[in-house]
């Protein structure tokens, strides 16, 4: 770096848990370099491969670069420039003609976590829509079962501090391939190690976290809820657990053990496919061998009986006392340990101030086909979509896209690349990255609060979604003074909820401190002495929600189903992708274009390493690369996701597989709840 080269601060905000603190190299207004943040507890000077390289998609010959209208039909992808006052009058027309023709409602946002940051994630897009009356997304395709799960169980959705896993002396990755998904909690682990713990992995796919474990438990896919029943069978049949924590602490004691009568390790082992002595020993190891850690992730609540296998992971600890100890519990999430202001960020009280003067309908996420092909009273008309790529990522693809070619809905895209959704896009709009704008990170993997200021000048005419949204506003016509706030008033207002895990915390600490931690005390055991925040102030371990059921798409009756489409499909997170944010990189292209197959089932169904293969189902069907893998149990076809549809051939990736069905809890999305059917292709052949 030349010397008037400079370090600047800047935030992660990719849909990951870690939050990473960054440091950015800039030298004459250009970056050249980004490093993890060395002092961050957490960051701990490393960056995750995918945002090493970051600084190929900020300089991207592809960036969007100035707002585009549309010329040729919707998904050819096809526009020409206009400047931003013609797009903002456009779009501010369109959706005032609606309004007024149909109803607010006719309007629908589409986004989720495309940015962690609080101000271009849910603040004044909020504002904007409830000003508008325009229906409210519900934004469940992520974590939705797993958040109602610990909210009907703990009532509080946070956990044990990543920090003290080295206190660990057995951790449990369920369904967490942390080397991919979280790789910052993986130097505690390492540490934990160190000191004497075992490290055990719990996933249906043997992944590279799976492959450095100690042990490797490779149930069948959505059959959590059967092994963490089994497991509770010997831990109350043989006295392991904490009888006092449980008297003193939880509900449902008694109808929990009743039900994990039930669950013998034979009957277990029959649902998931392990050994019965291998259930036996791994609960009687969870029970005494202190603390014990469980490192659970999202992959488990994306079944049809997501929620209730949550609930029941979640049992474990209650069960056995594991929240007394540092290093004890269980982690899911910690995004709901920041109380910011949501009321301020987001002013719902302004839908009494739109034409409806009441909430709006909620439409949910994961059913975005239907809500475009088949919702009335009124229809969807306009749809505004951003941090989000749902023509990429949302179930039932081609029931999307049909909604999605229709000539009368007016859509409205706001990204940095042109993405299989800006295909179809009316208008497209420029977004900034990260390192562009000004924004507040809280995280869902540790206790840190952090504010980011511009590190880099946006290039072209590429704005925030913060600022899109407040001319967007000015533009249909609204008067209220929160469209006018600044990025610092919005701040200011997110931190003003009082609660005590905020308190001391201000816009000018932030400004001075490049991360700061929730005043949670030292060490935070957040249920050492039971305090949950559930209507009896207990855990609640909810048995009645529990007893296992296998998958709806093999259920009794609809065995037919299961011989038609034999194998079960998991469309596992990339570790070299993050969703489809990174599917314009050609080695991500590459990933996630792989459907993996053990070799008895690609034998039987006369498939070679590299064959292109068809996989497909009832909802559609897509077109990939066999890799046969020895690893993966047999029955499992292991599709990393998600590929930009654009890519395959015949327009469909993945999510042409996956069901809109919506989960026992919490309406979220059922992805990993999915039957297909695999046979080898020929190279001339194409499903559409």
């Amino acid at each position: 770096m030349s010397a008037g080269g400079r370090i600047r601060r800047s935030v992660c905000a990719l849909d990951c848990p870690d939050a990473c603190a960054i440091l950015v190299h800039v030298d004459g207004g250009r970056a050249t370099k980004l490093r993890g943040d060395p002092a961050h507890p957490v960051t701990r000077g490393f960056l995750c491969a995918k945002v090493t390289r970051y600084l190929e998609r900020e300089y991207s010959p592809d960036r969007l670069l100035y707002p585009l209208l549309r010329t040729g039909i919707k998904g050819e992808g096809r526009f020409r420039r206009i400047s931003w006052e013609a797009a903002l009058d456009l779009i501010a027309e369109r959706l005032a003609e609606i309004s007024r023709s149909y109803g607010p409602e006719a309007i629908l946002p589409y986004s989720y976590a495309g940015t962690m940051g609080v101000l271009n994630g849910s603040s004044m897009d909020r504002r904007f829509f409830h000003r508008l009356g325009a229906s409210r997304l519900d934004r469940t395709i992520c974590a939705a079962a797993g958040s109602a799960a610990l909210t009907a169980s703990q009532g509080y959705r946070y956990g044990t501090d990543p920090e003290q896993f080295p206190r660990a002396r057995l951790i449990l990755a369920w369904g967490a391939n942390i080397l991919a998904t979280n790789v910052h909690l993986w130097p505690f682990i390492v540490e934990a190690r160190r000191r004497g713990a075992r490290f055990y992995v719990i996933d249906p796919v043997r992944t590279r976290t799976a492959e450095l474990a100690d042990k490797h438990l490779a149930l069948q896919p959505g059959t959590d809820l059967a092994l963490a029943l089994g497991m509770m069978h010997v831990i109350i049949g043989e006295g392991l657990y904490d009888a006092e924590y449980v008297a003193h602490h939880c509900l449902g004691f008694e109808e929990l053990a009743e039900l994990a009568r039930a669950y013998p390790p034979e009957r277990a082992a029959s649902l998931t496919g392990l050994e019965p002595a291998e259930i036996v020993e791994l609960a009687r190891e969870y029970a005494t061998r202190r603390p014990a850690a469980i490192r659970l992730n999202y992959g488990v609540q994306r079944t049809d009986f997501g929620g209730a296998a949550v609930r029941a992971i979640a049992a474990l600890p209650a069960l056995t006392g594991a929240w007394r100890e540092p290093g004890g519990g269980l982690l899911l999430s910690t995004s709901h340990a920041f109380p910011l202001n949501r009321q301020a960020l987001e002013r719902p009280d302004l839908e009494l101030a739109s034409p409806l003067k009441r909430p709006a309908r909620l439409v949910n996420m994961c059913e975005l086909g239907k809500a475009l092909t088949s919702l009335d009273n009124p229809p969807i008309k306009a749809l505004v979509v951003y941090n989000s790529n749902p023509a990429a990522v949302a179930p039932n693809q081609n029931l999307v896209l049909e909604g999605l070619r229709r000539p009368d809905l007016f859509t409205v895209v706001i990204e940095q690349f042109q993405t299989d959704t800006a295909d179809y896009a009316d208008v497209v709009l420029p977004a900034t990255t990260f390192l562009e704008h000004t924004d507040l990170y809280y995280s869902w993997g540790h206790y840190y609060l952090q504010l980011a200021r511009p590190a880099l000048e946006a290039p072209g005419e590429a704005k925030s979604n913060f600022e899109i949204f407040r001319l967007l506003a000015r533009r249909m016509g609204f008067t209220e003074p929160c469209f006018e706030e600044s990025e610092e008033d919005t701040i200011r207002a997110a931190l003003s909820s009082g609660h005590p895990f905020l308190e001391g915390i201000t816009f000018e600490l932030l400004s001075r401190e490049p991360w700061v931690r929730l005043r949670l005390g030292e060490p935070f055991l957040p249920f050492a002495a039971g305090g949950f925040a559930t209507p009896s102030g207990k855990f609640e371990f909810g048995a009645s929600a529990l007893d296992f059921r296998p998958p709806i798409e093999s259920r009794q009756g609809e065995e037919a189903l299961r011989r038609r489409y034999p194998l079960e499909l998991i469309s596992l997170k990339s570790a070299e992708g993050l969703n489809s944010s990174f599917g314009h990189w050609p080695e991500v292209d590459r990933a996630t274009s792989v459907a993996r197959l053990n070799p008895q089932d690609a034998a039987a169904r006369s498939v070679r390493d590299g064959d292109p293969v068809r996989l497909f189902n009832d909802r559609g069907s897509c077109v990939l690369t066999a890799s046969i893998d020895a690893n993966l149990q047999p029955g499992v076809v292991a599709v990393p996701s998600v590929r930009w549809a654009r890519s395959c051939r015949g327009g469909r990736n993945v999510n042409a597989l996956t069901s809109d069905r919506l989960s026992d809890l919490g309406g979220g999305a059922v992805f990993y709840s999915c039957l297909v059917e695999v046979t080898r292709c020929d190279d001339s052949y194409s499903p559409y």
